[in-house]
């Protein structure tokens, strides 16, 4: 059952005699570009509920800074800042020390915090609806049973026919309603100062997703592409400039562990035996959690001023190794959030719609469905396509219903450059039928028949990658051709029709 806890006082936290505290509570501009997680397979899609690619935050703030030693408190950063990757300029003495108060105030971390302190027990008895108050001592961590110590001995929190409320008398200074960086600084004069402050965060992600329409003739299509970036942060950067960045990061990264579960508190009556009191344990590491997700719905971005029917578009730049795509006005990546702004759309791509099959000697594999082009500007393409999921749909119907459009299939795009060939994979087919067998053998060689049957209506291009542990020669007049190590039919199969192959495996010893 979920246990109700009471917030009862705002932080409040003492400076030291000899040190100010500065706050900015917020940023007057901000940057967000983000990464795409580094395990994740460019045409893989991205998981919403464990985001784990990461994002470099810029921003700037204006800051009295006060003559001799002082803290400036940066509120509201990431949650899931990297601490050791923040750095600050625009501070004439530099930095002394920073921190991440990243533990943040929840019901789960004040539970946590105030194990072994007193607090308010405000119990109602669920028979008589009364309601009594009493001095508690919490005596268990936040999972499982809540054992609290009162004047009656130890007992089970919400147990008994009781319904228990935790009232706390204050809360600990460790913990801060925003994720906060705090710096210390020694200035020898007092100062306005500019600061900008840069970091990176976990809990982001992006993807490119394309839509390919084919057109009537079969051999053309209209592409389109769209970016979704996401946040599972709990802090939302408002009208922020924004980026996504393509390629792979030379990155190491520290284990992030299991999902975190939020700052929700979930206590159970359920105990098996009641152990003696722990002693109270040193104040646990600090965390950078992650909240639970719940997604809201994709946002598109605005539109333009004076273009109101035309999605914004991302803009492409170079980055060393890399790409950057900019979205060319101020976004609001919001807080468990995606965002979704168009990457690019072309009309009239040369497209090339067959089947394929990988074939190893005599065994043949599942024929897909496939689109091949080329990422050149003469096939209409011609610029870096970041991988991600590819769905295709195909036009069907005649007269009145003439121009639908239907599901064809499902697939994925990796990272392509330009120039590169792109081929897209989608799913097994039902109507095109490849088998393989073996018709003669000698000690030198086998011999393999390879046959195709096309069940559809109209005719359609069938291609067969063959690899063998020896040298294949075609033997029926096929032309073969060989590219990436293996031998290629490629073969024109009529409408309910039949195409075969018969080749030689020569052994290579």
């Amino acid at each position: 059952m979920r246990f109700p806890a009471a917030l009862a006082l705002l932080l409040s936290a003492a400076p030291a005699a000899s040190e100010e505290i500065i706050t900015s509570p917020a940023p007057a501009s901000v940057s967000v570009s983000v990464y795409r997680a580094p395990d994740r397979a460019s045409d893989e899609a991205m998981n919403l509920d464990w985001l784990q690619g990461y994002a470099l935050v810029t921003e700037q703030r204006t800051v009295e800074i006060p003559a001799g030693r002082a803290t400036v408190r940066f509120e509201g950063v990431a949650a899931g800042l990297f601490p050791e990757s923040a750095i600050v300029t625009g501070l004439p003495s530099g930095v002394r020390e920073k921190n991440l108060d990243a533990d943040l105030l929840s019901p789960r971390s004040l539970y946590a915090r105030m194990f072994g302190r007193p607090v308010i027990l405000r119990r109602t008895d669920l028979a008589t609806q009364k309601v009594r108050e009493e001095r508690a001592v919490i005596r268990s961590g936040p999972d499982g049973a809540a054992i609290v110590q009162t004047a009656a001995g130890f007992e089970v929190a919400n147990c008994g026919g009781l319904e228990d409320e935790i009232l706390y008398p204050q809360a600990p200074k460790d913990l801060s309603a925003k994720p906060t960086l705090s710096i210390e600084t020694d200035s020898p004069v007092a100062h306005k100062a500019t600061l900008s402050l840069s970091y990176l965060a976990w809990g982001f992600d992006w993807q490119s997703n394309y839509v390919v329409q084919m057109n009537a003739d079969g051999r053309t299509a209209d592409v389109s592409a769209w970016v979704t970036l996401a946040s599972s942060d709990s802090t939302s950067f408002a009208e922020a400039e924004t980026a996504v960045i393509a390629g792979k990061v030379n990155r190491e990264d520290s284990t992030q562990g299991q999902k975190p579960s939020g700052g929700e508190l979930e206590l159970t009556c359920l105990l098996s035996q009641l152990a003696p009191p722990p002693p109270a344990p040193p104040p646990p590491p600090m965390v950078m959690p992650a909240p639970a997700m719940e997604m809201a719905d994709i946002v598109v971005t605005a539109q333009r001023a004076g273009a109101m029917n035309a999605p914004v578009t991302v803009q492409q730049e170079g980055l060393g190794d890399l790409k950057l795509y900019r979205v060319p006005v101020r976004v609001t990546v919001a807080a468990n959030a995606q965002k979704q702004v168009a990457l690019a759309q072309r009309h009239g791509v040369k497209m090339e719609a067959l089947y394929r099959a990988d074939v190893h000697e005599d065994r043949v594999g599942d024929v897909r469905q496939m689109l091949r082009t080329r990422n050149r500007k003469e096939e209409g393409l011609g610029l870096p396509l970041p991988g991600g999921p590819v769905t295709v749909f195909e036009p069907v119907g005649s007269g009145p219903d003439q121009g639908s459009m239907l599901l064809a299939g499902e697939g994925g795009l990796p990272d392509r450059a330009v120039g590169e060939d792109v081929e897209i994979l989608l799913g097994e087919a039902t109507q095109i039928v490849a088998s393989a067998e073996e018709i003669g053998s000698s000690k030198v060689s086998r011999t393999v028949a390879l046959n195709v049957s096309n069940a559809r209506p109209v005719p359609v291009r069938f291609e067969a990658r063959i690899s063998s542990g020896g040298t294949v020669e075609g033997i029926s007049p096929r032309r073969l051709a060989r590219k990436d190590g293996r031998t290629i039919w490629s073969v024109m199969v009529p409408a309910r029709g039949k195409a075969s192959l018969t080749y030689r495996i020569v052994n290579s010893d």
